[in-house]
């Protein structure tokens, strides 16, 4: 008898059985935000006859890294995407800082490389508030997370959208990051380390919540006007 055995075939996870796995280290992961995520392009689960979505092993790392760099590293979704095709998932110096750690600093010139916009623009986007550069030595220097701002909305300026017509999300962002403000702000200022550390926690899952509900809402008007 030949000793040889036949290739075990992979198991792979129903959505359900994905959720209940990853609740311990994502407590609010749910169905319907997997579900967006894969609508967005970022999983491609298989799919049986019937439709429904078998997970491998492969797709569920992939999901846990989507989720971490969502919840540690505050990434939108654009930026995940390319993180993910340039490996993320490997040990490697990130890009960007977590929210309580200190960012690089970029010249206009490093500013526009990096967001391939022209200067003109930059000076126009912080003329509205939407990067924020600070003097010093007689020139401007900005944050990384600046840059990514600028990128986005050199896309949008290429739709014939201006930065005066992206004030409002400047206003809904300083709204939002206000009310999670006046939730965790006293724990931040606390002398007592593991008070800050919790508020910390608080603050990313405060965050991960209300991107997500914004996500959602704003998909929803979407597929109205879609349906329009």
């Amino acid at each position: 008898m030949s000793t040889t055995e036949a290739p075990t075939r992979e198991k792979r996870l129903t959505i359900g059985a994905v959720c209940d796995r990853l609740k311990a280290e994502f407590p609010d992961i749910s169905i319907s935000k997997i579900r967006y995520l894969e609508d967005q392009g970022l999983l491609a689960p298989q799919r049986t006859q019937g439709g429904y979505r078998l997970f491998s092993e492969e797709d569920v790392e992939r999901l846990e890294t989507i989720l971490r760099l969502q919840r540690d590293e505050f990434l939108p979704l654009r930026v995940i995407r390319e993180e993910l095709a340039a490996g993320a998932g490997r040990e490697r110096k990130r890009r960007r800082a977590g929210i309580a750690e200190a960012e690089a600093e970029l010249d206009l010139e490093e500013l526009c490389e990096r967001a391939g916009i022209a200067p003109d623009l930059a000076r126009e986007l912080e003329s509205f508030g939407l990067v924020e550069g600070r003097a010093e030595g007689g020139e401007r220097l900005y944050l990384e997370s600046d840059a990514d701002i600028a990128a986005a909305c050199g896309n949008l300026a290429r739709y014939g959208i201006a930065p005066r017509h992206l004030r409002a999300f400047r206003t809904a962002a300083d709204r939002e990051a206000g009310l999670l403000e006046a939730l965790v702000a006293p724990a931040l200022r606390s002398r007592n380390p593991e008070r800050r550390r919790a508020g910390l926690a608080e603050l990313h899952d405060l965050a991960e919540s209300s991107q997500e509900l914004q996500q959602l809402l704003f998909r929803r008007d979407l597929r109205r006007l879609a349906a329009s």
